[in-house]
């Protein structure tokens, strides 16, 4: 394939743009190479500024699980459009997005709708202080809950060893109320609570972690993480700005059957639009502004354009009682495939998934964390990616990142992508 206008574009873009990208990413950093500049999308696929098709398994990171450009949420947003773009007033809208998302979520009686996951996390934050009146958070090695200071933060060589800033501009102020442990290790959690007696507010958690590759969590791990919360009275925070709406119409708590105390979501409940919203018990939310003392706010918190969008997309996927069902056999049929051709070519790898959540690992052994995340062989991913993109198949141009999965992904597109990763490792060996 040729990319002379995807080039040409980057290079007018990185003149009035940092790195040419407005998220890292985006910037082919992890695979080298120049990023190709996207024009549209329809169903599965992406058309680039070169005139080629991919499809695709980033789906803007996970909201597109109906297909790019779903009619229904479309002509939602141009008649909303029509009648205003945005208040900062209330609307009925609002109310009505806000009743579904609670009849489709277990163990959440209000909401609040911001503008995207990192200001969900980040607000979240804020009320579990507010609510237990201590400072600390547990987060874990290689989640990401969004840029918000508090998340942006490297571990100490020991258990109970204060955090350090991971980006410059993070002050080590903030960093020392951010504990760091080791994701799927609830031991280390234990002992951070131990070490931390009666200081720690949250522990903060992605239930299935996307941002180094999917990594599911462990038989067990999050029903004692919630007793170990419970225990310390510090509140279970469940990231589901990637799982929620995704892996079942109530996320990670309905398919775990775990109780968070607060959730974070993004993603699918904007229906592709900037939106985001934390949600938890009333007696939580309750200590939100104007109720409470937490204040949170936000002018496009709310945005009519966003809430149409989200709604249309959210009141499919409680209409349609076999799209997660649909979403299975999918990505199940997409990794039973994979693992045959990969095993057939003698490239080392493994596989992990959970719902319509897939990552390909360049390591035999079995990736559960951040460091296990880390012994892949980057090499052979940047050989994986380049070959793919050639191949017309787009996935995430990072090691460290899930794919998602689309309903309108259809079986040809599955097998024309099992295809291109046996042609494409078959030339790693």
């Amino acid at each position: 394939m040729e990319y002379k206008r995807s080039s040409a574009l980057f290079a007018e873009a990185s003149k009035v743009i940092p790195g040419g990208v407005n998220s890292p990413v985006r910037a082919f950093k992890g695979v080298g190479g120049t990023p190709i500049f996207i024009k549209e999308a329809k169903g599965a696929y992406l058309y680039d500024e070169d005139g080629n098709q991919y499809i695709d398994y980033i789906n803007s990171w996970g909201p597109m699980i109906l297909g790019h450009a779903f009619d229904p949420v479309v002509n939602a947003v141009i008649e909303r459009a029509k009648k205003g773009t945005s208040f900062g007033t209330p609307t009925e809208l609002e109310t009505k997005i806000a009743e579904l998302a609670v009849s489709m979520v277990p163990n959440i009686d209000k909401i609040r709708f911001v503008n995207s996951g990192t200001e969900a996390c980040m607000s979240a934050i804020r009320l579990a202080r507010g609510y237990t009146g201590k400072d600390k958070i547990i987060k874990f090695s290689g989640c990401y809950h969004g840029h918000s200071d508090s998340f942006l933060i490297a571990a100490g060589s020991g258990l109970s060893t204060f955090g350090v800033p991971n980006s410059p501009g993070v002050t080590q102020g903030t960093a020392q109320d951010t504990l760091l442990a080791n994701y799927n290790d609830i031991e280390n959690v234990r002992q951070l609570f131990e070490a931390n007696k009666d200081e720690i507010a949250a522990v903060i958690i992605e239930p299935v972690a996307g941002n180094m590759g999917c990594i599911p969590p462990r038989e067990g791990f999050l029903q004692a993480l919630r007793t170990v919360c419970s225990e310390n009275g510090a509140l279970l925070i469940f990231d589901e700005v990637m799982t929620g709406f995704r892996l079942s119409k109530g996320g990670a708590q309905e398919l775990f059957d775990i109780k968070a105390d607060i959730v974070c979501f993004g993603k699918v409940i904007g229906g592709g639009l900037p939106v985001g919203a934390f949600a938890a018990r009333e007696e939580i939310m309750n200590f939100l502004a104007p109720l409470g003392p937490v204040y949170q706010a936000g002018t496009l918190s709310g945005n009519p354009l966003a809430m149409a969008a989200g709604y249309e997309m959210l009141k499919r996927l409680n209409e349609d009682e076999e799209v997660f069902n649909r979403l299975e056999e999918k990505t199940l049929y997409l990794e039973n495939g994979i693992r045959e051709v990969i095993a057939n070519n003698n490239v080392s790898f493994t596989i992990n998934r959970v719902g319509s959540m897939i990552s390909v690992h360049f390591d035999k052994n079995h990736v559960y964390d951040f460091e296990t995340a880390k012994n892949g062989d980057n090499d052979q991913f940047k050989a994986f990616f380049h070959g793919l993109l050639n191949e017309g198949v787009y996935i995430a141009p990072s090691a460290y990142e899930t794919w998602f999965i689309t309903d309108a992904l259809t079986y040809d597109d599955l097998d024309k992508t099992i295809r291109a990763i046996d042609k494409v490792t078959a030339n790693m060996k």
